[in-house]
């Protein structure tokens, strides 16, 4: 079964940081571009990083350059979400996807 779970969610204050992660099963990531989207309440769900098959070339929401970093890790099969100076905006739920497969989403939740 091809599935993609996102972990490292959680509640932080402004400033902080996570990392989330998203470990695949079923397929084999260094093959795939993968990527990150967020959805806050209310709002559509937004792109927030990329990171490309063949050279790891990555891209970011203008929101979030500088803040964020995507990486992958082959050996562990796994797409990691390096994200640090979180906001308020910030908060959502934050999925992984190779875009035909899409993970169960992770809360994230940058409050006082």
């Amino acid at each position: 079964q091809v599935q993609l779970v996102e972990s490292g969610g959680g509640s932080v204050q402004p400033g902080g940081s996570l990392r989330l992660s998203c470990a695949a099963s079923g397929l084999s990531l260094p093959y795939y571009a993968m990527g990150w989207f967020r959805q806050a309440p209310g709002k559509e769900r937004e792109a927030v990083s990329c990171i490309a098959s063949a050279d790891d070339y990555t891209t970011y929401a203008g929101s979030v350059k500088g803040r964020f970093t995507i990486a992958r890790d082959d050996a562990k099969n796994t797409v990691y979400l390096q994200m640090t100076s979180l906001e308020y905006e910030d908060s959502g739920v934050y999925y992984c996807t190779q875009w035909e497969i899409w993970g169960q989403g992770t809360q994230d939740t940058v409050s006082t």
